[in-house]
């Protein structure tokens, strides 16, 4: 590992668990309304059971909290701790000092000069009836909780800056053999802003490492592979568990290939000026030439001498043009394979030529993201990881069916000992909710509270009319195909395989009525699991990280934000480098 710069300071492993009980004694008591179905919000008495507050207060308490947050910018704010004496004033977070880890030298950074913790704050919860009593509370001990606020993420600037610092002083390795290939021209603007801020922050640490083998796992349609083999000329493994994910990779690639050889010939073009206009010149004259030497061989007869007049009169262009048509580079290659990736997954039986490499993984579902950290960690010639997650209602939990038999042995979460001691269980509703994304309902995207309340009051219907109390079966995306409410119920009961025709259409119409004046009981609801979801996302991705911290062999390991949560809520990447051998 070619380890010339310093990386920013990251939090140790006791200052992250202190966090981490923090935002533990936050959730025991929140959690219960992150595990609350949406589904099951009528016919369980969900508002009344959870929340001892008007839907009024509710949304009228949350709108200005993000108003509140959207003008002092406190979505990127700098973390909030306590006062060192302990006064509970709220300041912003000082520098830390200088810091040494085996292998990697560590540069100041952003730490704190006391412990951060979470204040205690006013009352949120009844101590007797667990009910949400101060949403003013509720709503900013959410928004301390935030992976922002807790000041446990290392910004993207600052790491690329470390890992490029001494870049004129060495050879690069990853430098970018196609400047003009760029990733709109080939897929929609989410995967585009994802595929190339990712893939700069690969190649960074690729060059910084000495590295040209990358593998990318869950590497689906291949668009970050491709273009880390393309543009940046590293040697790409692709895996992923669909065949037809692999064979559609490998075609898109080979398309992919053909725009890059346009785009690399354009660029030695316009490198040279004027040369196009030159070249069509000569191009011009040079059919002339041809076409007065067919002639003359047609009169004359004479093949012998017209035979040496292209070579005779190819001009210094011509010849300049040939000199530009890319060869294939062999060197940089994308491969597409299938293999059903697991945390004991045998590298070398999918790969042959495996050396010294990089493990990376954009949106991997499910268990697939904590299970690339535990093949780095168990792989030697893996040196390093950089992981974005997502999915997080596909984990498997560890203490989420205690009493049903199970032959797991290595689960999605929890993966650190702190939380495996505590046994701590998230529940699939709650990690289901940490998939919402706030920024995008902060701007009125994102959220189709109608959908979600045509779905409650079915439910209701299907109790009432079906006697199915729990429903198994998936409504699906019906909604976006239906004309209203009516409809909807039609469509739904149809798929459920339940009889639609034994319910007239006025009983329909009654049960909307019903709950259309409690509408904004779900709509206040569903904002407070919103305004919760970066809190169970935090919880998820923070046991990751101290996961990492835990390991002998690890020099560095940060949590880091790479996207604008906005195109892609997903946005945290987890990055750690193992120690130089």
């Amino acid at each position: 590992m070619a380890a010339f710069c310093p990386l920013p300071v990251t939090q140790d492993l006791p200052t992250l668990r202190a966090k981490l009980q923090g935002l533990l004694r936050f959730l025991r008591d929140a959690l219960s309304i992150s595990n609350a179905h949406t589904v099951d919000f009528y016919t369980e008495s969900v508002w009344e059971r959870l929340v001892d507050l008007s839907p009024e207060t509710v949304l009228t308490a949350l709108k200005s909290a993000a108003t509140a947050r959207a003008e002092a910018g406190l979505s990127e704010a700098r973390p909030l701790v306590e006062s060192e004496n302990g006064s509970g004033e709220w300041r912003p977070c000082g520098k830390g000092r200088q810091a040494e880890v085996t292998g990697l030298r560590i540069a100041p950074s952003g730490g704190s000069r006391s412990e951060p913790r979470i204040t205690d704050f006013p009352r949120m919860f009844c101590e007797t009836s667990q009910r949400l009593v101060n949403v003013e509370a509720f709503a900013l001990a959410a928004k301390c909780c935030s992976i922002q606020n807790l000041g446990i993420c290392t910004p993207l600037e600052q790491l690329l800056i470390a890992l490029r610092g001494n870049k004129r002083q060495r050879t690069g390795m990853c430098i970018c053999v196609c400047e003009n290939l760029k990733p709109n021209e080939f897929m929609n603007t989410k995967k585009s802003h994802e595929v190339q801020t990712m893939s700069e922050l690969i190649c960074s640490i690729a060059d910084y490492c000495g590295i040209k083998q990358v593998i990318d796992l869950g590497s689906g349609k291949g668009y970050l592979s491709s273009f880390l083999s393309l543009k940046y000329g590293l040697n790409v493994y692709g895996i992923d568990s669909s065949n037809s994910n692999t064979h559609g990779a490998k075609e898109r690639n080979r398309k992919l290939k053909k725009h890059w050889k346009l785009y690399r010939t354009q660029s030695r073009v316009d490198a040279n000026g004027g040369l196009a206009l030159k070249m069509a010149k000569e191009k011009k004259v040079q059919n002339e030439m041809k076409y007065k030497a067919d002639t003359e061989k047609v009169c004359n007869n004479n093949s012998a001498k017209q035979e040496k007049i292209p070579n005779a009169e190819m001009s210094e262009a011509a010849r300049g043009r040939r000199r530009m048509v890319p060869q294939s580079n062999e060197s940089n290659i994308y491969s597409p394979l299938t293999s059903f990736i697991t945390a004991d997954s045998e590298l070398h039986d999918i790969i042959k030529d495996l050396e010294d490499c990089l493990m990376v993984g954009l949106h991997t579902c499910g268990d697939l993201a904590p299970n690339t950290l535990r093949i780095f960690t168990s792989k030697s010639e893996i040196k390093g990881v950089c992981s974005v997650g997502c999915c997080y209602h596909l984990l498997s939990e560890e203490f989420e069916n205690e009493h049903k038999e199970c032959t797991e042995e290595k689960w999605g979460f929890p993966m650190c000992q702190y939380l495996k001691e505590e046994r701590w269980c998230c529940g699939h509703n709650a990690r289901m909710s940490a998939c919402l994304a706030l920024e995008r309902v902060a701007i009125g995207q994102g959220l189709s509270t109608e959908s979600l309340f045509y779905r409650a009051v079915l439910q209701d219907i299907i109790k009432d009319c079906y006697g199915i109390t729990k429903c198994n079966q998936h409504v699906g995306k019906i909604y976006s195909k239906c004309s209203s409410f009516l409809d909807y119920v039609r469509k739904s009961l149809k798929k459920l395989g339940l009889d639609e025709t034994k319910l007239p259409e006025n009983t329909i119409l009654d049960y909307y009525e019903k709950y259309k004046p409690r509408r904004n009981e779900l709509e206040a609801f569903n904002m407070l699991k919103v305004v919760l979801a970066p809190c169970v996302e935090t919880l998820i991705l923070l046991d990751r990280l101290c996961y990492l911290k835990e390991q002998e062999d690890i020099a560095w390991s940060a949590l880091v934000k790479l996207f604008d949560p906005v195109k892609s809520p997903r946005c945290y990447a987890i990055i750690a480098l193992k120690k130089q051998q």
